[in-house]
Formats: C-alpha cells, sequence, structure tokens
C-alpha cells in the first residue's frame, strides 16, 4: 500500500521536479550570459588600445606661437 501512490501525488512531484528544472536552467543562463558580458568588458579595452595605437589622439590643446601665448595668458 505504501509504494502506490495517487496520481495528484505524481502529478505534485513532476510539478516540483519541472519547477526545479527550470529554475536551475534560469540560473545557468544568467550565469552563462554574464560571463560573457564580462569577457566582453575585457576583451573592450584590449580593442580600443589597438585602435588608440593606430590612431592619433585629438586634444584640445593647440600649439600657439609665442606672441598668441602671451595673449592667452592675458585673457586667462
Amino acid at each position: 500500500m505504501g509504494r502506490e501512490k495517487s496520481p495528484g501525488l505524481k502529478i505534485l512531484w513532476v510539478w516540483t521536479i519541472g519547477t526545479a528544472a527550470i529554475l536551475v536552467a534560469s540560473v545557468v543562463r544568467t550565469r552563462m550570459h554574464d560571463m560573457e558580458t564580462m569577457m566582453n568588458q575585457e576583451q573592450s579595452p584590449k580593442q580600443n588600445q589597438n585602435i588608440t595605437a593606430t590612431h592619433p589622439v585629438l586634444t584640445d590643446e593647440t600649439v600657439l606661437p609665442e606672441s598668441d601665448r602671451e595673449i592667452a595668458k592675458e585673457l586667462k
């Protein structure tokens, strides 16, 4: 009599195991997504360094002749 389980109990076990499987799959998918994001962030600075090395950097600083430097100092 102990081995005979009611259909309701079987359905409850299937529901519980199915829910656990869905939760585990969700956690694994989230961890994989986070790992991909971290790897992309690590590769991103390396790619930026390569781009910086091949392209000159533009700055706001301009080279002024000596006379213009004096005028700029006076204006500050």
